[in-house]
């Protein structure tokens, strides 16, 4: 089974940027198609971002769209989310986890990492 820590969040102004990382271990990295989840406080979970296990093919949110880039280093066992124009909206818990969509019985595996936009 694979392990997941989520790291790079923090304060930062709306218009700010940030880059979360995901770094795997316990299993081939590689082999798997891999997502960002988020968790507001009050509100359900909410898919972000997913990216194939080749990195070749990508799929966003409409609500990041255009300011979220998901990438991965296969080398480094490392999956990204680069996030630029932040708005408030974009508060929560950042997790990542392996496929593409959550089904019923998806619950986040790591710790995910606090991403807080506030002026």
């Amino acid at each position: 089974e694979v392990q997941l820590a989520e790291s790079g969040g923090g304060l930062v102004q709306p218009g700010g940027s940030l880059r979360l990382s995901c770094v795997a271990s316990g299993s081939t990295f590689s082999s798997n198609d891999m997502m960002w989840v988020r968790h507001a406080q009050g509100k359900t979970f909410e898919w972000v971002s997913g990216l194939a296990r080749t990195g070749t093919s990508a799929w966003y949110a409409d609500s990041v769209k255009g300011r979220f880039t998901i990438s991965r280093d296969n080398a480094k066992n490392t999956l990204y989310l680069q996030m630029n124009s932040l708005k408030t909206e974009d508060t929560a818990v950042y997790y990542c986890s392996t496929g593409l969509q959550m089904d019923s019985s998806w619950s986040p595996r790591g710790q995910g990492t606090q991403v807080t936009v506030s002026s």
